[in-house]
């Protein structure tokens, strides 16, 4: 009796993005790359592409080089999905303002917010402050103003802002219509899992 074998081909793990990711991260070159394992450029460059399928050990070699673990390149992505209907809505302080976390609970890394803003919206009269690196908000319809200690900055439909959270501002919302914003939030200032 035959023994019947699954076919490998069409299921080859695409490998060459995350070697050139970890390759420029390192501000290193092909060039540098190739001296370092005797490996040549083309033939690196065609790795990076998917082109062609290294070895097992010119593969170990290439992590060796780029500091990066070989489990790394077959590992599946951190990918998760938040539905808007399943975000849960959180209280950030603004008045008439359904804010929903739309990252997921627990990323530490970035945190994003959708905001609808009724036409009288606004994050209160005082300045406060955000303990983030960086804060960015997106109107995707509306317009708002931004008040800083020293000035105001007009943002409309389709315009972003990007600013330091720890710099005092406060929003309100401007022109009599209800607006939608983004906000991205870099590093989390909270998980959202409490």
């Amino acid at each position: 009796m035959r023994a019947i074998h699954p076919n490998a081909e069409g299921t080859t793990t695409p490998i060459g993005a995350k070697l050139r990711s970890a390759r420029t991260a390192q501000g290193m070159s092909l060039a540098q790359v190739a001296q370092t394992t005797n490996l040549s450029k083309g033939f690196l460059s065609r790795v990076e592409r998917d082109e062609t399928s290294p070895s097992v050990a010119t593969l170990v070699q290439l992590c060796q080089v780029l500091s990066l673990p070989v489990g790394a390149l077959f590992a599946e992505p951190d990918v998760h999905h938040v539905a808007y209907a399943d975000a849960p809505r959180i209280n950030l302080g603004g008045v008439h303002a359904d804010d929903r976390l739309m990252s997921p609970r627990g990323e530490e890394r970035v945190q994003l917010l959708r905001s609808e803003l009724e036409s009288d919206a606004h994050g209160g009269s005082d300045l406060y402050t955000i303990n983030c690196d960086v804060e960015a908000l997106h109107v995707v319809s509306g317009s708002l103003t931004v008040r800083f200690a020293g000035r105001t900055v007009a943002v409309h439909a389709g315009d972003a802002l990007t600013f330091p959270g720890r710099e005092p501002h406060t929003w309100q919302v401007e022109g009599g219509e209800p607006a939608v914003v983004l906000w991205v939030i870099v590093p989390a200032p909270w998980s959202g899992s409490a």
